[in-house]
């Protein structure tokens, strides 16, 4: 791939106050706590379409993070991902009031079956002339399978046994079901869909039976674009036979490289192009008119930054309970791999040759999450952004907020026109729907994807 192609860009949200910044809901400028308002949503997705960005990538659980301390208090305190709400039903207002901004929407295999769900993404895909992906998940919070009325998850990898008959359903329901001609519409004859078009699927599986048809007519992409995050061995073979763009969340370049490479390799192990996945890697980004400004920016936003509820999302992200630890202990004194690695990794990252401690990882991951942190003027984080995209490989970045609208409206008013004057960031949009934009193809599942084997009426196991 040319290193000279352009940067994506998605605003990474959710339907919740505390995102990937706990804590930073007090600072006098944020308004998430507007989430459960449609104007919000409204203005912010105006906001992301004047700055040409790609999509809206929201994210969500259906669980509070409650492996810190044994109890969902922290989190509940310092507003880390709960209170949470539908992302859903929030798109149909934002594409009313845009015409090209994509969506991508996450949701779980775990606990909805397929059947209704297809009908969920066939009607979001017709209401946004096809602007809508599927970020698939398949859930990581026992605390979601719990209130589901089980003791537990499914095992990890058995849980992706599980979402790929899931997805199996989709494509026959999607794809698969109604011919493209299926809607007749004619006044005249007095037929509005031939039923000759329309075929059952026949689905009996080892997780589903779904005996009929879609109860949808075909969208402009039949199958939203497929999203995904898993960068487990077991994930990255699902997202090599599934996925049209990929999450990735890493904390270093180093890292994401390494991932990047996996996950392109993935693809070609399955038949597929290497390049057939966008990939998006998790960034943060505070901006400003300059360097200097832009740090100001990050020292103030600190000290709005919640240590309890950072070490909340990270106990449920690691699996592992902080609050058994003193916040001052050297992590070095930890007697966990996973944490030693994250905090070696951290200190890599921020250039720190000291110790680190719990609460300094704590601090750490406060503004902005797990993922890196680039901080400076709209030309200095232009420049490291075509530095990351053309060392890494990577498409595009899933921007985390630390202040909401404020980080996005940064970007647009800094970063976007430096990126666009050095070639690296479109212009203007290209019509199409949201797989045509980001890929300059077809509107429809490619001929080489998995799914695609389901089109008209192949529903014969592929």
């Amino acid at each position: 791939m040319s290193s000279q192609r352009q940067i994506l860009f998605n605003a990474f949200d959710m339907n919740c106050v505390g995102h990937q910044s706990p804590g930073l809901w007090r600072h006098p400028r944020d308004q998430s706590r507007d989430y459960n308002k449609l104007s919000y949503w409204m203005n912010l997705a105006q906001t992301l379409e004047k700055g040409l960005f790609d999509g809206l990538f929201i994210a969500d659980v259906l669980g509070p993070y409650d492996v810190y301390g044994g109890n969902a208090n922290a989190a509940l305190q310092s507003g880390a991902q709960v209170p949470v709400n539908d992302p859903f039903l929030l798109v149909s207002a934002m594409a009313a009031v845009t015409e090209h901004l994509g969506f991508g929407v996450t949701a779980g295999t775990a606990y909805e079956h397929p059947f209704p769900f297809s009908r969920r993404l066939a009607t979001l895909d017709h209401l946004t002339n096809g602007r809508v992906g599927w970020n698939v998940v398949t859930g990581y919070l026992p605390s979601a399978a719990r209130n589901m009325g089980n003791d537990d998850q499914m095992e990890h990898d058995r849980r992706y046994d599980h979402a790929d008959e899931y997805l199996e359903v989709i494509y026959k329901l999607l794809e698969g079901s109604w011919e493209d001609d299926a809607v007749q519409f004619n006044r005249e004859t007095g037929v509005f869909t031939d039923h000759t078009k329309v075929h059952n699927i026949e689905h009996d599986g080892e997780f589903f039976k779904v005996p009929g048809a879609a109860v949808t007519e075909p969208s402009p992409q039949r199958t939203p674009v497929i999203y995904q995050a898993g960068a487990s061995t077991r994930g990255r073979a699902f997202s090599a036979k599934h996925a049209e763009a990929t999450f990735l969340n890493s904390p270093t370049y180093e890292l994401l490289a390494g991932s990047i490479a996996k996950t392109r390799q993935a693809l070609v192990e399955v038949g597929r192009d290497p390049y057939d996945i966008r990939v998006f890697g998790m960034q943060t980004i505070i901006t400003g008119a300059t360097d200097e400004e832009a740090q100001e920016k990050y020292r103030e936003l600190a000290q709005y930054a919640d240590v309890e509820g950072a070490l909340a999302l990270m106990s449920g992200w690691m699996g592992t309970d902080f609050a058994k630890y003193d916040l001052d202990a050297p992590i070095g004194h930890i007697e966990s791999n996973a944490i030693q690695s994250a905090a070696e990794t951290f200190r890599k990252a921020s250039g720190d040759g000291e110790e680190w401690t719990v609460r300094k990882l704590a601090e750490w991951t406060g503004v902005g999450g797990f993922g890196p942190v680039l901080i400076g003027s709209g030309a200095t984080v232009a420049e490291e952004l075509i530095k990351i995209q053309d060392e890494t490989d990577v498409d595009g970045f899933n921007l985390a907020y630390h202040i909401t609208p404020g980080t996005f409206e940064d970007i647009v008013e800094y970063v976007v026109p430096e990126l666009q004057e050095r070639g690296r960031y479109k212009t203007e949009y290209s019509d199409g729907t949201l797989r045509h934009k980001l890929f300059g193809r077809g509107d429809r599942l490619p001929e080489n994807h998995i799914g695609a084997g389901y089109k008209l009426g192949a529903n014969a196991a592929v």
